[in-house]
């Protein structure tokens, strides 16, 4: 059965995870991933970002990823372990701009 290597950008991270169905989503700008993997955890050493996660897709039948979140998609043979990186400050990886409007500032000191 086919296996697929999903790899996102999500809150300044980058998140890898393995899939048996990815396909376009019906809601427009989305890429739809169905029945998420996760490598059998009953070795005695235990990756924590593996088991984060795990902890974040628990109970999740499907999930939408924005499509300019989407970094690529592989057609691998098998699954490998689901990691979550952090984006190095100089990467070749440039996030799409995800936020519509900027964040509120702080007020500055009063002069």
């Amino acid at each position: 059965m086919r296996v697929f290597r999903i790899c996102f950008i999500n809150q300044g991270k980058v998140y890898e995870i393995y899939a048996r169905r990815v396909r376009q989503g019906d809601l427009y700008g989305f890429v739809e991933v169905q029945e998420i993997l996760f490598e059998d955890s009953s070795s005695v050493l235990v990756d924590p970002s593996s088991e984060r996660l795990k902890a974040e897709f628990k109970g999740v039948e499907r999930t939408l990823i924005p499509i300019h979140s989407v970094i690529r998609i592989d057609d691998v043979e098998r699954e490998g372990p689901g990691k979550i990186h952090d984006l190095p400050e100089r990467s070749n990886v440039t996030p799409f701009p995800g936020l519509a409007f900027p964040a509120p500032r702080e007020p500055g000191p009063k002069s």
